[in-house]
């Protein structure tokens, strides 16, 4: 029997800056990306005190233009897109027709009928095929940019000091969810005040070519690389759902704590949606035990869920977790987590664990 061949693993603009910073590479989502550098504790700590930059150019751009392009993603997303100013970005999610999530997403309004949404690395194929599978009786035109465009994210509360005196636009003025045109070094760029960690911060949309020696001057003027141990530690601190954890297509979106992506709308799946979600998305704390995805929830001896995401806490100190419980189960304040057949202690806590200052 002959082995099939394997799909090569894809790599960042940023790959082989990425190698001389010392990264352990990894396979993500079908990318070849940083883990660390220095160490998930070392980056953490650096993003939660200054700044980091993360790497993100994994991550799936598309472009809707058209006539209809606020009324066809008005269809496809459960937010309200009419409320999006040009200039403005708003978190959101890709329903399918059974109320599953297809992909958790951003969408920026670029001007009145141009938007650029942003779309999870390991989804940008499905994504593509389900968007262009919904544009029948829109004029309406899509534009996969994914291998276009660069893009890092610099986080952590030094973040914005840091990035002024080096950009052409004055960020104090910029608010959360700003997305703006600006030169940095000198390179024509976009950014977005958003981010996946808790802090304050920014993500750069560069010319791919340029990304590369974008990151090395964010470097260069004191910015720490950061990896994706680091990321999953700080948004899990910040209580941010991961899709294929917290979300999937055969999951009830519902059942996580970020309800308000859902407005009061016509849109693809929104029948499913309204019903009431089998299961609840909550945050447990441990003394001691780590406890990672899928390990089983019990309360009074019985299983009544799994967690979906796990890690020990830089910041707090403990063990944190976020999982999914049955509904008349959610509301007790002691669980317990089975890890290798024994029962530890787990304390239910209000999301999100971390919210800064």
């Amino acid at each position: 029997m002959t082995t099939p061949p394997q799909t090569p693993l894809k790599r960042t603009p940023l790959h082989a800056a990425h190698l001389r910073a010392g990264a352990r590479m990894v396979p993500f989502g079908g990318w070849e990306m940083p883990v660390q550098y220095a160490g998930v504790r070392a980056e953490h700590d650096a993003v939660r005190t200054r700044a980091g930059v993360f790497d993100v150019s994994h991550m799936g751009e598309f472009r809707v233009t058209g006539p209809d392009a606020e009324r066809f993603l008005q269809h496809v997303t459960t937010n309200d897109v009419t409320k999006l100013r040009p200039g403005r970005g708003q978190y959101n999610w890709l329903p399918n027709e059974t109320g599953g999530l297809v992909d958790d997403i951003y969408v920026y309004r670029v001007v009145q009928s141009e938007f650029l949404i942003v779309v999870n690395a390991s989804n940008i194929g499905k994504d593509w095929a389900h968007l262009q599978a919904q544009t029948a009786g829109y004029d309406v035109t899509l534009t996969d940019e994914s291998d276009r465009w660069g893009l890092l994210a610099v986080q952590g509360p030094q973040a914005e000091a840091m990035l002024q005196p080096h950009i052409s636009v004055d960020l104090t003025a910029k608010k959360k969810n700003a997305y703006f045109p600006a030169k940095l070094f000198g390179f024509e760029v976009w950014l977005a005040r958003t981010g996946y960690t808790g802090e304050d911060g920014f993500e750069i949309f560069t010319d791919a070519g340029e990304a590369e020696t974008v990151w090395d001057r964010l470097l260069a003027v004191g910015f720490t690389p950061a990896g994706l141990g680091a990321r999953d530690t700080l948004r899990l601190e910040a209580g941010f759902p991961l899709y294929g954890h917290e979300f999937a297509e055969n999951l009830h979106p519902l059942a996580s704590t970020y309800t308000w992506v859902v407005k009061d709308k016509a849109h693809l799946g929104r029948e499913h949606i309204s019903l009431a979600p089998p299961v609840r998305l909550i945050g447990l704390a441990l003394e001691r035990v780590p406890v990672r995805e899928g390990y089983p929830v019990l309360l009074n001896g019985e299983r009544v869920g799994h967690v979906t995401s796990g890690t020990s806490s830089p910041t707090l100190g403990h063990p944190i977790a976020m999982a999914l419980v049955r509904g008349d189960a959610s509301t007790a304040d002691a669980y317990e987590v089975e890890v290798r057949g024994k029962a530890h202690p787990a304390r239910r806590v209000e999301l999100p664990f971390y919210r800064r200052a």
